[in-house]
């Protein structure tokens, strides 16, 4: 059976690193010199009292096999907060189980308990299956270009 909750602002160092080791399945989108370094800072920054970041993990038999990550923002066109979905990821094992969507359909309750008016995210645009994924759960498409900046 697949638990899916919020990591707690409190999680210790142990659980971060868990996450962390559950994120390194996807270290080929990431830039950095040192991905595990990055995700670790990152995860750590997450869980400082006051950030408007949350980590949601998918857990089975005592294992990480998900994890999504997202910031709570403020944006006019909804007129409040939203969710920018930054990262959504179950590892290879564990993939077309239905993890995914338990992560997203726990994080949209999460959401409307928040009052929080909208979620978006991004996604490959060759990346059918999770797209459909998306759709199914009332997610459409917003035509757009994004673009970066690094320091």
């Amino acid at each position: 059976m697949v638990k899916v909750y919020e990591i707690p602002k409190s999680a210790d160092s142990e659980t971060q690193h868990r996450i962390a080791d559950l994120l390194m399945g996807q270290v080929d989108s990431m830039w950095a010199e040192d991905p595990y370094k990055q995700l670790l800072s990152s995860i750590h920054l997450t869980l400082q009292e006051g950030s408007k970041a949350h980590i949601f993990v998918a857990e089975k038999d005592d294992t990480l096999v998900g994890a999504a990550f997202f910031n709570v923002g403020i944006s006019m066109d909804k007129g409040g907060h939203y969710i920018w979905l930054n990262d959504l990821y179950v590892h290879k094992e564990h993939r077309n189980q239905g993890i995914a969507k338990k992560l997203l359909l726990k994080i949209i309750y999460w959401a409307e308990n928040e009052n929080i008016k909208g979620i978006e995210l991004e996604t490959g645009i060759n990346n059918e299956a999770t797209k459909a994924l998306y759709n199914s759960l009332g997610f459409y498409d917003i035509v757009s270009k994004r673009y970066g900046f690094r320091f």
